[in-house]
Protein backbone atom coordinates (compact mmCIF):
# COMPACT_ATOMS: atom_id res chain seq x y z
CA UNK A 1 0.00 0.00 0.00
CA UNK A 2 1.62 3.71 -1.02
CA UNK A 3 1.34 5.35 2.23
CA UNK A 4 2.08 9.37 2.16
CA UNK A 5 5.22 11.23 3.61
CA UNK A 6 4.54 13.01 6.71
CA UNK A 7 4.03 16.51 6.92
CA UNK A 8 7.38 17.51 9.27
CA UNK A 9 9.28 15.15 6.69
CA UNK A 10 8.18 17.25 4.00
CA UNK A 11 8.57 20.51 5.35
CA UNK A 12 12.10 19.34 6.59
CA UNK A 13 13.03 18.10 3.83
CA UNK A 14 11.76 21.77 1.67
CA UNK A 15 13.94 23.43 4.42
CA UNK A 16 17.11 21.83 3.14
CA UNK A 17 16.38 21.53 -0.21
CA UNK A 18 15.58 25.52 0.11
CA UNK A 19 18.89 26.49 1.96
CA UNK A 20 20.42 24.31 -0.32
CA UNK A 21 19.04 25.82 -3.72
CA UNK A 22 19.47 29.52 -2.37
CA UNK A 23 22.97 29.20 -1.55
CA UNK A 24 25.32 31.23 -4.02
CA UNK A 25 27.06 28.57 -6.07
CA UNK A 26 27.27 27.85 -10.16
CA UNK A 27 23.91 27.39 -10.82
CA UNK A 28 22.27 30.57 -9.34
CA UNK A 29 25.60 32.78 -10.27
CA UNK A 30 25.07 31.64 -14.14
CA UNK A 31 20.97 32.29 -13.39
CA UNK A 32 22.04 36.10 -12.15
CA UNK A 33 24.14 36.33 -15.45
CA UNK A 34 21.63 35.34 -17.89
CA UNK A 35 19.14 37.58 -16.11
CA UNK A 36 21.29 40.23 -16.41
CA UNK A 37 22.17 39.62 -20.12
CA UNK A 38 18.29 38.41 -21.23
CA UNK A 39 16.05 39.79 -18.77
CA UNK A 40 13.10 37.94 -17.15
CA UNK A 41 12.35 35.41 -19.99
CA UNK A 42 16.10 34.18 -19.80
CA UNK A 43 16.19 33.70 -16.56
CA UNK A 44 12.59 31.62 -16.12
CA UNK A 45 13.94 29.35 -19.07
CA UNK A 46 17.15 29.10 -17.42
CA UNK A 47 15.55 28.53 -14.30
CA UNK A 48 13.63 25.55 -16.43
CA UNK A 49 16.68 24.12 -17.21
CA UNK A 50 18.04 24.00 -13.63
CA UNK A 51 15.23 22.49 -12.40
CA UNK A 52 14.67 19.34 -15.16
CA UNK A 53 18.51 18.79 -14.53
CA UNK A 54 17.55 18.82 -10.83
CA UNK A 55 14.72 15.97 -11.29
CA UNK A 56 17.16 14.09 -13.51
CA UNK A 57 19.45 14.06 -10.39
CA UNK A 58 16.64 13.36 -7.88
CA UNK A 59 15.73 10.25 -10.03
CA UNK A 60 18.67 8.82 -10.07
CA UNK A 61 19.56 9.34 -6.45
CA UNK A 62 16.30 7.98 -5.45
CA UNK A 63 16.13 5.24 -7.62
CA UNK A 64 19.37 3.92 -6.87
CA UNK A 65 20.85 4.97 -10.50
CA UNK A 66 23.94 6.57 -9.60
CA UNK A 67 25.91 3.15 -11.02
CA UNK A 68 24.08 4.31 -14.60
CA UNK A 69 25.98 8.05 -14.41
CA UNK A 70 29.17 5.62 -14.58
CA UNK A 71 27.81 3.05 -16.89
CA UNK A 72 27.19 6.31 -19.11
CA UNK A 73 30.03 8.37 -18.26
CA UNK A 74 30.83 9.71 -21.89
CA UNK A 75 27.55 10.67 -22.51
CA UNK A 76 27.47 12.82 -18.87
CA UNK A 77 30.77 13.97 -19.83
CA UNK A 78 29.81 15.59 -23.45
CA UNK A 79 26.78 17.28 -22.10
CA UNK A 80 28.86 18.84 -19.54
CA UNK A 81 31.28 20.37 -21.70
CA UNK A 82 29.14 20.85 -24.10
CA UNK A 83 27.19 23.08 -22.00
CA UNK A 84 30.59 24.52 -20.37
CA UNK A 85 31.08 25.68 -24.05
CA UNK A 86 27.93 27.63 -24.74
CA UNK A 87 27.96 29.06 -21.38
CA UNK A 88 31.31 30.86 -22.37
CA UNK A 89 30.01 32.08 -25.71
CA UNK A 90 27.22 33.82 -23.67
CA UNK A 91 29.78 35.39 -21.52
CA UNK A 92 32.24 36.21 -24.92
CA UNK A 93 28.59 37.62 -26.07
CA UNK A 94 28.19 39.95 -23.16
CA UNK A 95 31.54 41.05 -22.98
CA UNK A 96 31.08 42.29 -26.52
CA UNK A 97 27.44 43.25 -26.59
CA UNK A 98 26.77 46.82 -27.58
CA UNK A 99 25.26 48.42 -24.54
CA UNK A 100 22.08 49.16 -26.59
CA UNK A 101 21.28 45.68 -26.03
CA UNK A 102 21.17 46.08 -22.35
CA UNK A 103 17.87 48.02 -22.75
CA UNK A 104 16.23 45.19 -24.23
CA UNK A 105 14.23 42.48 -22.12
CA UNK A 106 15.39 39.50 -24.07
CA UNK A 107 17.86 39.46 -26.89
CA UNK A 108 15.68 38.48 -30.45
CA UNK A 109 18.78 36.31 -31.46
CA UNK A 110 18.48 34.33 -28.15
CA UNK A 111 16.28 30.38 -28.50
CA UNK A 112 14.31 29.84 -25.09
CA UNK A 113 15.41 25.96 -25.81
CA UNK A 114 18.90 27.03 -25.78
CA UNK A 115 18.53 29.00 -22.88
CA UNK A 116 17.04 25.80 -21.46
CA UNK A 117 19.77 23.97 -22.51
CA UNK A 118 22.55 25.82 -20.94
CA UNK A 119 20.47 25.67 -17.51
CA UNK A 120 20.18 21.72 -17.97
CA UNK A 121 23.56 21.58 -19.13
CA UNK A 122 24.97 23.10 -16.07
CA UNK A 123 23.16 21.22 -13.62
CA UNK A 124 24.01 17.51 -15.31
CA UNK A 125 27.39 18.81 -15.71
CA UNK A 126 27.53 18.89 -11.82
CA UNK A 127 27.17 15.43 -9.74
CA UNK A 128 27.18 17.05 -6.72
CA UNK A 129 23.44 17.79 -6.95
CA UNK A 130 22.87 14.04 -7.11
CA UNK A 131 25.64 14.13 -3.75
CA UNK A 132 23.11 16.32 -2.04
CA UNK A 133 20.10 14.01 -2.85
CA UNK A 134 21.64 10.89 -1.88
CA UNK A 135 22.66 12.30 1.31
CA UNK A 136 19.31 14.19 2.37
CA UNK A 137 16.87 11.67 1.30
CA UNK A 138 17.43 9.13 3.71
CA UNK A 139 16.98 11.58 6.82
CA UNK A 140 13.18 12.01 4.84
CA UNK A 141 12.72 8.44 3.91
CA UNK A 142 13.04 4.81 3.88
CA UNK A 143 14.99 4.73 0.04
CA UNK A 144 13.77 0.77 0.26
CA UNK A 145 10.54 1.87 1.21
CA UNK A 146 10.04 4.28 -1.76
CA UNK A 147 7.30 4.23 -3.85
CA UNK A 148 5.23 6.47 -6.41
CA UNK A 149 3.39 7.84 -4.35
CA UNK A 150 6.21 9.53 -1.77
CA UNK A 151 8.59 10.02 -4.80
CA UNK A 152 5.73 12.10 -6.14
CA UNK A 153 5.41 14.09 -3.45
CA UNK A 154 9.54 14.94 -3.24
CA UNK A 155 8.77 15.95 -7.00
CA UNK A 156 6.08 18.30 -5.46
CA UNK A 157 8.32 19.92 -2.96
CA UNK A 158 11.28 19.88 -6.09
CA UNK A 159 9.16 21.55 -8.43
CA UNK A 160 7.41 24.49 -5.79
CA UNK A 161 10.78 25.49 -4.02
CA UNK A 162 13.57 25.75 -6.50
CA UNK A 163 11.23 27.60 -9.01
CA UNK A 164 10.53 30.19 -6.29
CA UNK A 165 13.83 30.33 -4.67
CA UNK A 166 15.01 30.94 -8.82
CA UNK A 167 12.09 33.73 -8.81
CA UNK A 168 13.39 36.05 -6.07
CA UNK A 169 17.13 35.91 -7.80
CA UNK A 170 15.47 37.07 -11.05
CA UNK A 171 13.41 39.76 -9.64
CA UNK A 172 16.59 41.15 -7.25
CA UNK A 173 18.76 40.98 -10.14
CA UNK A 174 16.06 42.80 -12.83
CA UNK A 175 15.24 45.08 -9.97
CA UNK A 176 19.36 46.28 -9.47
CA UNK A 177 19.48 46.22 -13.52
CA UNK A 178 16.80 48.65 -13.95
CA UNK A 179 18.29 50.97 -11.33
CA UNK A 180 22.04 51.51 -13.31
CA UNK A 181 20.70 53.80 -16.49
CA UNK A 182 24.11 55.12 -16.69
CA UNK A 183 25.96 53.94 -20.07
CA UNK A 184 29.49 53.07 -18.23
CA UNK A 185 27.21 51.26 -15.60
CA UNK A 186 25.49 48.94 -18.05
CA UNK A 187 28.48 47.90 -20.15
CA UNK A 188 30.25 47.30 -16.24
CA UNK A 189 27.01 45.20 -16.00
CA UNK A 190 27.26 43.36 -19.40
CA UNK A 191 31.00 42.50 -18.37
CA UNK A 192 30.40 41.33 -14.94
CA UNK A 193 27.77 39.40 -15.81
CA UNK A 194 29.61 37.51 -18.50
CA UNK A 195 32.44 36.36 -16.12
CA UNK A 196 30.02 35.47 -13.53
CA UNK A 197 28.79 33.08 -16.39
CA UNK A 198 32.57 31.73 -17.11
CA UNK A 199 33.57 31.43 -13.64
CA UNK A 200 30.10 29.04 -13.41
CA UNK A 201 31.10 27.32 -16.47
CA UNK A 202 35.08 26.90 -14.88
CA UNK A 203 33.48 25.88 -11.63
CA UNK A 204 31.61 22.77 -12.96
CA UNK A 205 34.32 22.08 -15.70
CA UNK A 206 36.89 21.50 -12.97
CA UNK A 207 34.65 19.43 -10.44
Amino acid sequence: MNTSLSLAALAGFAFVYALAVASPGPGMTALVARTLGGGWKAGLWFTAGILAGDLVWFAAAAFGLSALAHAFHLLFLAVKYAGMAYLVFIAWKLWTAPVEEADVAARPGERPLRVFASGLALTLGNPKTMVFYLAILPTVIDLTQLDLLRFAEITGVVVLVLPLVSIGYIALTLKARAALSDTRARVLLNRIAGTALAGAAAAIAWR
